[in-house]
């Protein structure tokens, strides 16, 4: 199936057939940031890779300053229900995997399995909400490109910066396509999110989480936290990998896809 747009004005790819997996971007990215796993799975799998509300091709809410994880995930369940898709494989990195930890909490007969990368589940601290609110208010004054170029250092491993500067770039004119105001918005709503560990305890589906030991946003030792958080829930570490495990390595990223979904297609009873 081509891009098409839903109900609720949000751009999305719909590929391929079979067990749905849901992938949520971070930011301040699009759903393009998924193309090597799309391609990779959707001989196998029905791949749903939507552009969150203000970013990407998907616009912005002109009367709404702040676009939280619930809204997001409302959104995102609103879409499985255009899509008729009644349960999902939820894939989420950074942000994403926030919305994703939301997307959980609050529709779990919705939620398959989790798969989490490069993201942790506590709220924001009051420094942090005094600086996200700061950074979208000079978001909507200077434009997405000067925090985005303050960004990219952090988004990837040494290595990849060294090694990969074409993926550097193809990063670095995401960033630069995304919404300003839409950016602005979604970090106001991002200094809001809840702390999702606890309600991670009742989640019972399978799950993984994928980090890099080169991650500048979050840490192993926090990993292996929200790992215990969950009841059954697989950890995979990538050395030398960034905030970007997807792209820095996309051959290791795909292959654990692969295992994750192989082995919980076993077990579940979702359906299209």
């Amino acid at each position: 199936m081509n891009d098409s747009k839903s109900k609720t004005s949000m751009v999305y790819g719909d590929y391929g057939q079979g067990f749905p997996v849901l992938f949520i971007h971070g930011h301040p990215f699009n759903r393009t940031m998924w193309t090597p796993q799309v391609q990779s799975l959707r001989w196998k799998y029905r791949t749903i890779v939507p552009d969150l509300r203000g970013y990407g091709e998907s616009t912005p809410s002109p009367t709404i300053d702040a676009y939280t994880q619930e809204m997001y995930a409302t959104d995102l369940v609103a879409l499985l229900d255009d899509l008729g898709v009644k349960q999902a494989c939820v894939v989420g990195l950074s942000m994403g995997g926030q919305i994703a930890m939301e997307f959980a909490r609050a529709f779990p007969e919705r939620t398959a399995a989790l798969i989490l990368a490069a993201t942790f589940a506590e709220p924001e601290t009051p420094q942090g909400v005094v600086e996200r609110n700061r950074a979208a208010e000079r978001i909507e004054t200077e434009g997405i490109v000067p925090i985005g170029t303050e960004m990219l250092p952090k988004l990837l491993g040494r290595k990849a910066i060294k090694d990969n500067p074409a993926l550097a770039l193809q990063i670095f004119t995401m960033i630069c396509s995304t919404s300003p105001s839409g950016a602005a918005a979604a970090v106001r709503g991002r200094a809001m999110r809840q702390d999702y560990s606890p309600g991670l305890q009742h989640f019972s589906k399978p799950a993984m989480l994928v980090l890099g030991t080169d991650d500048s946003y979050t840490s192993i030792a926090n990993g292996k936290k929200l790992q215990a958080s969950m009841p059954d829930c697989r950890l995979e570490v990538f050395q030398d990998i960034g905030h970007m495990p997807n792209l820095e390595a996309e051959d290791r990223f795909n292959q654990c896809l692969h295992s994750f979904l192989e082995s919980i297609e076993r077990t579940t009873s979702a359906v299209t």
